[in-house]
């Protein structure tokens, strides 16, 4: 049983990680590799509603994904976005990136390796890679403007839809994480992260929400 203080934890997470960009056009539409298809469904409706001529979708496996993706999770999000009807000529599939610095930077030189001219690029993810997204993308590609996106859904619809409370919050620790460790490593750019964000995140850990940390 997951406790009502967890719960307040784990929103104070959810909430810090959306970062709520209004949407504009941009040069691209970048899929983040993941578990998740509903990345495929947000950057199919944002293709449709204008936002972008193009789509990159980039990522390889995962010990969560290489069982239910196994073909790699770029190309099961190429499949989920050609049945959403988006025309297989403005996709573009990048299948080697096994994390989120790889997945910009890969996407950056595939783009380049075809010559298309990029300003602007909007990022969608799960809702809890938001924040860590924009950093990574901002630190490795700093001459391209960077909007984030997401699925609008709630903390509980998305873990309803998952099924496994425990690993949303396992997932959810592991990118506040990151976003506290990877600016001095080089992978981010550093953001601030407000006292109440670090000690709800600090109560996770300590509760045991750590399967998804890096080691310390």
């Amino acid at each position: 049983m997951i406790s009502a203080e967890v719960w307040a934890d784990a929103q104070v997470l959810w909430d810090y990680q959306r970062m709520g960009h209004e949407l504009r056009p941009c040069s691209v539409g970048i899929g983040l590799g993941s578990h998740d298809l509903g990345v495929a469904d947000v950057t199919a409706d944002l293709y449709h509603r204008g936002m972008f001529p193009l789509i990159v979708f980039t990522g390889a496996t995962s010990r969560t994904t290489e069982a239910r993706m196994p073909r790699g999770e770029a190309e099961h999000y190429r499949d989920r976005a050609l049945g959403l009807g988006v025309p297989a000529s403005v996709i573009l599939v990048e299948p080697n990136a096994r994390n989120t610095g790889e997945n910009i930077s890969f996407s950056r030189d595939l783009l380049e390796k075809h010559g298309v001219d990029i300003t602007s690029a909007l990022l969608v993810s799960k809702p809890y890679e938001e924040r860590r997204a924009y950093a990574t993308a901002r630190k490795l590609w700093p001459t391209v403007d960077i909007v984030s996106a997401s699925s609008p859904m709630t903390l509980m619809e998305y873990v309803d839809g998952l099924g496994n409370a425990q690993l949303v919050l396992d997932m959810l620790v592991g990118a506040q994480q990151r976003l506290l460790v990877y600016p001095a490593q080089g992978f981010a750019i550093r953001q601030a992260v407000p006292d109440r964000v670090v000690a709800a995140y600090e109560r996770l850990r300590t509760a045991g929400f750590t399967s998804r940390c890096l080691p310390d």
